[in-house]
């Protein structure tokens, strides 16, 4: 029995390509990478070589099933997104939706505990240390305001014209 090609795939609630090979097609789910994408797909068992639209929907659900209740069985935890969750203090990795409500909910956290990296976000700077005197400026440009170059000439021509004519 033959399993017809795939050419859009619904994965994690997203649509992707299926003609991308696995560990690429994976990474494109926010919160998995190329590296836990192949270790996932390698711990299943499965061709890295293979196409995503080529599976059947049984290991697409195997795939699925895999990161589902936050943790990849046989993985370090190294490898997971959020390593000692802080309200459980488990090795999570979380994926798409997930993942964005968690990194919410710490900068949430970090802002309310008034911390500094807390104080930086709802500045709107840069939390990482980076620099800030020459890059990362938004927002209209402010410069040196200069008298325009044209205006001294003129001034200077009419006053010559009026020597002139006297």
């Amino acid at each position: 029995m033959s399993q017809q090609f795939k050419y859009v795939v619904r994965i994690f609630g997203q649509d992707v390509d299926g003609t991308m090979k696995l560990p690429y097609a994976l990474a494109m789910v926010k919160g998995i990478g190329y590296n836990t994408a192949k270790a996932m797909i390698l711990k299943l068992g499965m061709d890295p070589n293979a196409r995503l639209g080529e599976l059947s929907d049984a290991d697409i659900k195997k795939v699925e099933s895999v990161i589902s209740d936050h943790a990849i069985k046989g993985l370090p935890s190294w490898l997971y997104n959020r390593r000692k969750d802080y309200e459980s203090g488990l090795d999570l990795h979380l994926v798409t939706s997930d993942l964005i409500f968690y990194v919410r909910n710490d900068i949430e956290r970090e802002k309310k505990s008034r911390s500094w990296r807390g104080v930086r976000h709802s500045l709107g700077l840069k939390v990482r240390g980076q620099r800030t005197r020459t890059t990362g400026r938004t927002g209209m440009t402010i410069g040196v305001a200069r008298k325009k170059a044209a205006q001294p000439q003129a001034q200077q021509s009419s006053s010559q014209q009026q020597q002139k004519s006297s």
